[in-house]
């Protein structure tokens, strides 16, 4: 893979605070992670229960292992809280104030939708994390998409036969994940509809953080959330989360179309800085006006990916506005071999590139603001695909160690092979989508038989 030294093994773990410099209120291994032996740690931090940091520390033998990693964050949380820092997220994640706070409003009712195929151990586990969230009033959509197999029928009919009120199976034998999520859009009976994918384990309160905005901001179109390593047992996994991972940071963000952020010169094509497929929200009639997801992009198409960007980016063109909250947060299990990061590594340059030529092939009018920005775009591209150190973000597994596991420039070649691919993979996929639609619509149409009957019609 590289030939500096492969990174260790890290637990996967969470500490509860009481505050930034207050006692240790809990700690326990990830969920679905193993239990934490003395090495190198990985932890979330909360506050009282809030997602507020994450850090990387070596526990040794006979040490306690929350007092040791709550050591390193407590000065991380007190320097986040200083004028011209995350001061806004930390003191959204201090304590509330001993004062009665009014009310919030319900979270709208809403309809999370699972897109799966042939997975049904994994899926299993992402739909009893689901089944225990403490939303109010939701239900579960379980997309079978293109299956071979009746295996996740079988699940979701008889292992959740007692939640029938709660999930549906929809089946959709037209491969790709945007497909899927259009099909799921469709069946969606909730206010909100919420994705999440099958390698998940959603936190309890994902669900309600997710979706509560809606009811307060009748202009939000979308929302994202954290999502952070379930495992990180090998190398690939490791390397993947030590140079950004799905993590979007702990500062809750608003991107509004009629106040484009100044640090993000590329708004709204910067699609990959507003979140992830694997967690995010949109308002039903905000993104069924803006006409779903492209079914020519995700995985599953010759595209490769790119589906979730395209629909951040269609919602915010509608004029919604979109927000980030690491309060909404899952635990996704990333792929473990090396061959699956290379897979991504190319999957995420193809999805780039396609998502952008679905934009600009479905929404033409948005080519002028493109091309203003497409000097910076190609810069900012080959700053994301360059071979790459150590990064800064605080509390990854990156920051273990120096120079332990910078990106290797195999991968960087791939991403950007990926990026020359991808207007070629929306292309062959739109093609491929319009084949399949003609002979839809062919097995449709039946010859009538005349009035009587016919010895052929009966």
């Amino acid at each position: 893979m590289s030939s500096t030294p492969a990174p260790r093994p890290l637990s996967v773990a969470e500490l509860d605070l009481d505050a930034p410099d207050g006692p240790v209120l809990g700690f326990r291994p990830a969920p679905g992670a193993p239990a934490v032996v003395p090495g190198d740690v990985y932890a979330l931090v909360r506050l009282r229960g809030r997602p507020a940091a994450t850090v990387v520390g070596t526990v040794r033998a006979g040490e306690d292992p929350a007092e040791v990693l709550a050591a390193l964050a407590r000065p991380r949380l007190a320097a986040a809280g200083r004028p011209g820092t995350d001061a806004e997220r930390l003191a959204a994640a201090r304590p509330p104030a001993p004062a009665p706070a009014p009310a919030a409003p319900a979270p709208p009712r809403a309809s999370v939708v699972v897109a799966t195929r042939e997975r049904p151990e994994s899926l299993a586990r992402a739909l009893d994390s689901l089944l225990a969230q403490d939303h109010p009033d939701f239900e579960l959509v379980v997309v079978d998409n293109a299956p071979r197999t009746a295996a996740t029928h079988e699940l979701v009919t008889r292992t959740y036969a007692d939640h029938t009120d709660r999930v549906r199976y929809v089946r959709e034998d037209t491969p790709g994940l945007a497909t899927a999520h259009n099909t799921g859009l469709a069946a969606a009976e909730g206010t909100v509809v919420a994705f999440t994918d099958d390698d998940v384990i959603a936190d309890p309160r994902w669900l309600s953080s997710l979706t509560a905005p809606f009811a307060t901001d009748p202009g939000l179109g979308c929302t994202t959330g954290l999502i952070l390593p379930a495992r990180l047992g090998t190398p690939a996994q490791i390397l993947l989360e030590s140079h950004g991972g799905f993590a979007k940071g702990f500062a809750p963000r608003l991107y509004d179309p009629a106040h484009p952020p100044a640090d993000e010169p590329l708004f709204p094509f910067t699609a990959g800085s507003f979140g992830s497929g694997a967690n995010m929200a949109f308002r039903v009639d905000a993104l069924r006006r803006a006409g779903g997801f492209d079914p020519a992009t995700g995985t599953g198409t010759a595209a490769r990916g790119g589906d979730d960007l395209y629909a951040f980016v269609a919602v915010l063109s509608a004029g919604f506005r979109l927000r980030y909250t690491s309060e909404a947060l899952v635990w996704h299990h990333h792929r473990d071999t090396w061959q699956d990061l290379r897979n991504q590594a190319y999957g995420y340059g193809a999805g780039l590139t396609a998502y952008l030529t679905a934009t600009l092939v479905r929404s033409p009018r948005l080519l002028p603001a493109l091309l203003a920005r497409l000097p910076r775009g190609l810069a900012h591209a080959r700053t994301m695909t360059a071979q790459r150190g150590e990064t800064s973000e605080g509390g990854v597994p990156g920051e273990h160690g120096t120079q332990h596991h910078p990106w290797p420039a195999s991968l960087s070649r791939l991403e950007r092979r990926g990026m020359l691919y991808g207007p070629i993979g929306y292309a062959k996929a739109r093609a491929q989508s319009r084949t399949r639609a003609r002979a839809t619509d062919s097995a449709r149409v039946r010859p009538q038989a005349p009035r009587g009957g016919s010895a052929v019609a009966r």
